[in-house]
């Protein structure tokens, strides 16, 4: 370390050198090799920085002369002088003081244009930080642009940019115009006015040398423009200003060098120095165009670089060789149709996941808006239109596919739109308009138009889909009265009115023929995506030729009533009930009184609020949902002070709220707004508050229509366990953690997504803008932990699940209580005629004591709280199955004195699935015969049901070797149907529930139950039960076989590989060589209950989809996924390579042909991925799944082949289509938001790995058993997709995973995928990149 002192005294040797060599007139490689010497005696290193300290700030205006510069020339040419260093400090200083020193200006741009470019990395680390700091202290780059700068290629890149801005700010400050451009480093260039006023005092005598430094000025403008040129045309500027666009954080500094490029050709007619420097501003232009618009070429020569650019899922390409474009958008198809299956409540908003998902078609399809919205509608039309024919059932059906398609996907849509509004818009002086808006449509062209105006064409363009446009029966009447109140409009107006508000909803004046599409406009227009005038489309209205019946009468709305002040009573009430409402005005109304108005005005409001405004009030029902959640949570009044609940003053309400929420219809489109974890918050205080009060009345059944403390508290409490699986035994826990529910089957899990949005909305409470209702949910976090007895009861729920019961001393609470609680179930057996044998002595001993009193007063209900009898519920079931087993019970009792339990407190059926669940899954209890005297029996229809599957299963393309049941009964005197004797309680108490749909808050936590824990049995246990149901419910019949067929796929693995390959079959099948259909109707089908005219038919992917989530080893449905994606991609080689020709194999057109066939296999393969075990599934896919097939060596099939090298060639194609799908859908493809931080850092913590695998084995450090070519294409194409489509993705990686990766990809001479793998690292990405070029 040279001291302070050697510092001074070189500094003092080099300005004597400098002045003695002057005064030789010595040629500057004199100077150079003179002041070597001086350095050399000091003991500095080369390139010295001191030197350019000393010159730079001593030397250039003091003595401002041409050897001086021409000295700096020679010393940066010969490496004396860091000319990042020296062009850094000269900027500082010249730029500021160009008006003053034009001598000096011109000779500065004159350096920057011959050594900007010069570079050198390679220098000592002491001396490159000196570089650094130089650089960064000169020109303020850390505070600039908000990073820290720590390598020689950061500060690099940085000076260049901070150079081009500045020439082009001080060029136009001298012209006499002014940019507003928000990142203008005034410090390098501005506030020099006060220099202006002297700039001649040397010289101003003169006049020659005024008017040569006046005429250098002007011409310094235009040689600013040029070197600015020059700079920008260089292809390492290029990269490097690609880094800055791509990798900055603060977007305003790019932004604000395209909108002083605007700026300048707005104004270019304006100004004369402008009009004479447009040929140089175009070029400058083009230049910065050019290198945004830079995309990545593979390697021509090689069949891979081929491959990727033909089938890049261009819709050209679709159109041209057939492929469809349903396969680019069958993912939509799919989430949809999953979102369907009752038994899953997914806990996401929809409204998420369709938004996301349709950005992310729209980028790897790159396909315009229009064509984008335009699939979205379609899917959401088929999804519709799949349920013209529905099976009956207990299950969602027209309500909720209806939310999905007008009101779902309009607000996803919103989302998406709005996205656009929110992107920076830069304006400047005369410029209108967003720069990079305009940059990316000089790009892009129209395909990236607005999405707006994609929306727009794409509601236009659905009319011609009339097929699919028929309204189902029950919506023709608001189909029609839409067409009627555009009609209605459109004649308004015609009239000379102007006042569209006049028209009314109810006004049908005006008849007209109504379609899906007038819902889906109203709809959109009811979110201001649209306006009215859409209502003069050519065709759009199309009149009745007679008045129809299927519209409103011509009477006003029962709401215009309700807001005029009538009460809440009588026909008024039932005509709201069945009415949607149509303004968030009535809303709030009828909210204020479901909140404050009498006990029945507020009983009222709440049946209207969860009538056919929750379910069919797709214009506002986001906000219907929201007000619905909320008046779960009434406020606690101000001057309440207990004693109890506030609560306890809302009972009618609540108790109307909740059996209002609690049909099939109502609890999935909750669901599929996401509200799940908001109302599992909601239903915790109500369950807490009146299970813990002791009823005041003896009710003899409490499932009846009346309100009372345990129905309510029943209510809440089954509703709260719908929304998780509760009776999920243990290892199902585990099994499923790999699956796409995970953990979201636990309650805790349900509580911390409630938890994240309170502090996610709580963190952003100032912001004035919420789009959906949804997103500010109540304020506080919710914990068990504040429920004592709800918290004790989930505790002993998985304590008995996990294991059998312990047990209790006499006199203990529990004891009693189970005590008085088997005393009223035997006292009704008495009372029925039966006298059973005492079952207090069980043989565990849990429950003991003195026989129970049969006398009349005894049959009295206990008056116990609902908690209490909860807690002694699962020893009540111990005693009584032990009754049974030790023959001191008949079945008919057991099964009457479960019905009573029920019938007693409803929420203890919770308790009895849950104990009779877990204790067949023990297996300790003797299976018992279904043989119609001791337990129904199966006999009547179990043949029939069970030929009915396989019939099911035949049509899916499953054939599955399955034991069938119907043998056991007619082989000669053989034993009946068995059952192990908890699964035959439960369905035997099942069986005896009457279909109310009061009751639809008991059928629905027993059915999903009942059928879980019956696919968990042996075969034939669900045939069994099926055919019990079937029984008593004949018009389930189609609903009980579909779910009956199910339970295969948990019996037998190969039956998985069967549906899987035939869904990939009917998706891939060429409609015109077969007479059954293709693509999504292959797939899906045209209808949830089969194909006509064969009654017991399923599409495979629809019954795929309503069984993946049960699959038990989802590490196989990934294996079995992958194969047959790779096994599609064989067949397309072989088909190209069977081709009539050597020119037609050799032909783009074939070869593209065979590209998109194997696009759309990844897509399909993807999809199914997605639905079976998403985020979790698709991270073993990384992880392990890929990584083994890769690894493995599989000869026998790679080798040879018609297919040949290109066979093995796109395998890879497709294996990294497949991956690069499952991620997308999963992980999305954007950078991380707030609210989405766990998806990302999953993707992180997935997507880093994976990248180190690929870079280990392109080191050689990992031995691959696949083809090579295989691995070669596989890293190419998913390395060349992920850039494209993923750059977000790329940060992710390690920095020295990506130079890895990049070293890898130039050794098989792909430099370009290699260089924009590199761009896209982030900010560390910038100064290896930078050092990559200066080397």
């Amino acid at each position: 370390m040279v001291s302070n002192p050697s510092i001074m005294d070189f500094e003092q040797r080099v300005l004597e050198t400098v002045k003695s060599c002057q005064e030789r007139k010595d040629p500057p490689l004199v100077w150079a090799m003179e002041v070597s010497k001086c350095i050399q005696e000091t003991g500095l290193g080369l390139p010295n920085l001191e030197l350019g300290q000393v010159l730079v700030s001593n030397l250039c205006f003091s003595n401002n002369n041409p050897s001086l510069w021409k000295f700096i020339e020679q010393g940066i040419s010969s490496r004396l002088l860091s000319s990042l260093q020296v062009l850094a400090l000269l900027t500082s200083r010249v730029i500021p003081n160009r008006r003053c020193q034009p001598e000096a200006y011109r000779l500065y741009l004159e350096l920057l244009s011959r050594y900007a470019f010069s570079f050198v990395s390679t220098v000592p680390d002491p001396c490159k930080e000196k570089i650094i700091k130089s650089v960064d202290d000169a020109l303020q780059l850390s505070h600039a642009y908000g990073v820290h700068v720590s390598e020689v290629g950061h500060a690099a890149v940085l000076f260049l940019y901070s150079v081009i801005t500045s020439l082009i700010d001080s060029t136009l400050e001298d012209w006499g115009l002014q940019s507003n451009s928000v990142d203008k480093q005034r410090s390098l260039y501005g506030g020099v006015g006060h220099q202006d006023m002297d700039m001649d005092v040397k010289g101003n005598t003169n006049d020659k040398r005024n008017e040569h430094r006046e005429q250098l000025r002007r011409m310094n403008g235009f040689m600013a423009i040029e070197v600015v040129g020059k700079l920008t045309e260089n292809r390492n500027a290029m990269v490097l200003l690609r880094l800055v666009h791509l990798n900055i954080n603060r977007p305003e500094k790019f932004n604000g060098l395209l909108q002083r490029l605007q700026f300048l050709e707005a104004h270019k007619s304006t100004s004369p120095n402008l009009k004479s420097a447009s040929h140089l501003l175009a070029k400058v232009s083009a230049n910065v165009q050019r290198a945004l618009g830079w995309e990545y070429q593979l390697n021509k020569h090689q069949t891979i670089g081929v491959l990727i650019d033909i089938g890049s899922c261009s819709f050209a390409s679709f159109h041209n060789f057939g492929a469809g474009r349903a396969a680019c958008w069958v993912p939509f198809d799919i989430y949809m149709e999953t979102a369907m299956d009752a038994r899953q409540l997914p806990a996401t908003s929809s409204v998420d996941v369709l938004a996301e998902l349709t950005k992310t078609l729209q980028v790897i399809n790159r396909a315009s808006w229009q064509e984008t919205f335009q699939a979205l509608w379609v899917s959401a039309i088929r999804l519709v239109q799949r349920e013209r024919d529905p099976l009956e059932g207990p299950i969602p059906h027209l309500d909720a596919r209806l939310c999905v398609l007008l009101s779902l996907t309009p607000l996803a849509i919103l989302r998406v739109v709005e996205e656009e509004g929110e992107m920076p818009s830069l304006k400047g002086g005369g410029a209108s308009g967003n720069t990079v808006t305009s940059y990316e449509h000089g790009l892009e062209g129209n395909r990236y138009a607005s999405r707006r105006r994609g929306l727009i064409s794409s509601l236009q363009v659905l009319g011609q889909f009339t097929g699919l446009l028929v309204p189902p029966a029950s919506v023709v009447i608001a189909a029609n009265n839409a067409a009627a109140k555009a009609a209605a409009v459109i004649s308004s107006i015609k009239n000379g009115s102007d006042n569209f508000n006049a028209v009314g909803n109810g006004d049908t004046s005006v008849k007209a023929v109504g379609s899906m599409q007038h819902l889906i406009v109203e709809a959109c227009i009811a979110r201001k995506l649209i306006d009215t005038s859409v209502y003069f489309w050519p065709g759009y209205v199309t009149a009745s030729p007679t008045s129809p019946a299927d519209s409103l009468p011509v009477h006003g709305s029962p709401w215009s009533t309700f807001m005029d002040g009538a009460p809440l009573t009588g026909p008024l009430k039932n005509a709201l009930i069945a009415t949607p409402v149509s303004s968030l005005g009535e809303l709030e109304k009828l909210y204020h009184i479901a909140l404050n108005g009498s006990e029945e005005e507020r009983s009222a409001a709440a049946k209207i609020l969860c009538g056919a405004s929750l379910s069919r009030g797709w214009n506002i029902q986001e906000h219907v949902v929201h007000f619905a959640v909320k008046l779960l949570s009434p406020p606690v009044p101000p001057k309440f002070s207990g004693p109890g609940s506030h609560l306890l003053a809302h009972m009618s309400t609540l108790h109307a709220i909740l059996l209002g929420m609690s049909s099939f219809d109502t609890i999935h489109v909750l669901s599929l707004y996401g509200m799940v974890p908001e109302v599992a918050a909601s239903l915790m205080p109500i369950c807490e508050a009146f299970g813990s009060l002791v009823p005041t009345s003896n009710h003899k059944s409490n499932t009846s229509d009346e309100t009372s403390v345990y129905i309510v508290f029943s209510c809440a409490f089954l509703f709260l366990l719908r929304l998780w699986k509760f009776y999920r035994p243990p290892y199902e826990h585990c099994i499923v953690e790999i699956g796409a529910t995970g953990s979201a089957l636990t309650l805790e899990y349900l509580l911390l997504l409630h938890n994240n949005r309170v502090a996610l909305h709580n963190s952003s409470i100032t912001s004035s803008k919420i789009t959906n209702p949804l997103d500010a949910p109540s304020t506080r976090p919710v914990y068990i932990d504040s429920f004592p007895k709800l918290r004790a009861w989930y505790c002993q729920n998985q304590a008995c699940i996990a294991s059998t019961l312990s047990g209790l001393c006499s006199g203990n609470p529990v004891h009693q209580v189970a005590n008085k609680i088997l005393s009223m179930i035997y006292l009704k057996m008495t009372k029925s005629g039966t006298i059973p044998g005492n079952p207090s002595t069980t043989s565990s001993g849990s429950i003991s004591g003195s026989p129970v009193n049969t006398g009349d007063d005894g049959y009295q209900r206990p008056m116990l709280p609902g908690w209490e009898v909860l807690e002694a519920i699962p020893f009540v079931l111990e005693a009584v199955l032990t009754a049974y087993a030790h023959g001191r019970l008949s079945s008919r009792d057991l099964t009457t004195g479960l019905r009573d339990l029920v019938d007693f407190l409803p929420a203890s059926l919770a308790a009895i699935i849950s104990y009779f669940s877990a204790e067949v899954t023990r297996g300790i209890w003797k299976p018992v015969p279904m043989n119609g005297t001791d337990w129904p029996s199966p006999a009547a229809n179990l043949l029939s049901i069970e030929s009915e599957i396989k019939e099911i299963l035949s049509s899916a393309g499953v054939h599955a070797p399955i034991c069938y049941a119907g043998k056991m009964f007619y082989a000669g005197g053989a034993a009946p149907a068995m059952l192990p004797l908890p699964m035959a309680a439960l369905v035997s108490l099942t069986i005896t529930f009457k279909l109310d749909k009061n009751l639809e808050y008991i059928h629905g936590v027993a059915g999903p139950a009942l059928e879980n824990c019956g696919s968990g049995c042996p075969w034939p246990t669900m045939p069994i039960i099926g055919a019990l149901w079937a029984q008593k419910v004949r018009r389930w019949h189609d609903f009980i076989v579909a779910s009956c067929s199910r339970s295969v796929f948990k019996e037998d693995q190969e039956a998985i590989a069967q549906l899987l390959k035939s869904c990939f079959a009917s998706f891939l099948r060429p409609e015109c060589i077969s007479a059954a259909p293709g693509g999504v109707t292959g797939l899906l089908g045209n209808s949830v209950s089969g194909n006509v005219p064969r009654a017991h038919t399923t599409a495979p992917g629809l019954l795929y989809l309503r069984s993946c989530r049960t699959f038990h080893n989802l590490q196989y449905v990934n294996n079995v996924i992958l194969g047959l994606v790779i096994e599609s991609a064989r067949e397309s080689a072989s088909g190209w390579a069977r081709a009539a020709s050597p020119r037609l194999r050799s032909s783009s057109a074939s070869l593209a042909y065979a590209a998109a066939r194997v696009k759309e296999v990844a897509t399909v393969g993807a999809s199914l991925l997605c639905a079976a075990g998403g985020i979790h599934l698709v991270q073993l896919l990384y992880q392990e799944t890929l990584p083994t097939w890769l690894l493995s060596t599989r000869e026998g099939k790679l080798g040879g082949g018609p297919g040949g090298p290109t066979s093995r060639i796109l395998e890879g194609y497709a294996m990294a289509y497949l991956m690069v799908l499952s991620g997308a859908f999963t992980w999305r493809i954007g950078c991380a938001v707030s609210g989405a931080a766990p998806v990302f850092s999953r993707r992180a913590r997935v997507i880093g790995p994976h990248m180190d695998f690929l870079a280990g084995a392109l080191e050689g450090n990992i031995s691959l058993g696949c083809d090579m070519a295989t691995w070669k294409a596989y890293v190419s194409c998913f390395v060349g997709l992920v850039v494209s489509f993923m750059p977000a993705w790329i940060p992710d990686v390690k920095q020295s995973t990506l130079r890895k990766l990049a070293n890898g990809l130039r050794g098989w001479h792909e430099c370009d995928l290699a260089l924009a793998l590199l761009e896209r690292g982030g900010e560390a990405a910038i100064a290896s990149v930078a050092e990559l070029f200066m080397n």
